[in-house]
């Protein structure tokens, strides 16, 4: 399977292009309200057809409803479902059978008992590692923050995985050196504020990954 890189809470058409110019693989529409990431149905049912061919759309929703997930999932286009809150193993199951589609289960990390939790989620096609929030965080994630990336030695899931939580143009060779995870994942890491996408910053991080990857290239 092919490295994934994946840029996530995209607002505008720009940056869609940027992703898809500079080589990510999969791009994320955020549907959580309380994120500066937050994008609506209507908005989104404009930036769908937009999306380069090249690009896997992920709609990520936190604890959502069946309707919920329907709605986005037609007003988006999507390709794949991103679970980002507290979504029991049964419900990543349920959701998997009422879409069809390919399931992300988002997991938070402060130890290796939470990274042993991603044995239960056999339903999930992806499992995504990101930073456990701050106690007084209002949202599960886009916090940017990084978590102990040795809690991911020799983690051996029998799928394929995400690396989250923290990462930019920076760091991201270093850390998929020291985890070696078959994808990553970023989004308030690529902004110049939050809710807003960096352009060069986009492709700086597309391109270390790539390069980390063993390519400088874009797939």
């Amino acid at each position: 399977m092919a490295p994934i890189i994946k840029i996530c809470g995209l607002t505008g058409t720009d940056a869609l292009a940027a992703a898809a110019e500079a080589g990510a693989t999969h791009v994320g529409f955020n549907f959580f309200p309380k994120s500066p990431r937050f994008v609506s149905l209507d908005k989104v049912q404009h930036l769908a057809p937009t999306v380069p061919m090249s690009l896997v759309t992920v709609a990520l929703l936190v604890d959502p409803t069946d309707d919920e997930i329907r709605a986005v999932v037609k007003a988006a286009e999507a390709e794949a479902v991103q679970l980002h809150g507290s979504e029991t193993p049964e419900r990543v199951a349920a959701v998997k059978a009422l879409t069809g589609l390919q399931v992300i289960k988002a997991l938070p990390v402060a130890s290796r008992a939470d990274v042993a939790a991603a044995a239960a989620y056999a339903a999930a096609d992806l499992i995504l590692f990101d930073a456990k929030p701050p106690a007084d965080a209002d949202r599960p994630g886009g916090n940017g923050a990084t978590f102990d990336w040795n809690l991911l030695s020799g983690v051996d899931l029998g799928k394929p995985w995400i690396l989250s939580g923290g990462l930019n143009a920076e760091n991201v060779a270093a850390a998929i050196k020291k985890t070696g995870a078959p994808g990553v994942d970023v989004s308030s890491g690529v902004e110049h504020a939050p809710g807003h996408k960096d352009m060069a910053m986009i492709g700086a991080f597309i391109s270390a990954a790539s390069s980390a990857y063993g390519s400088s290239e874009p797939t």
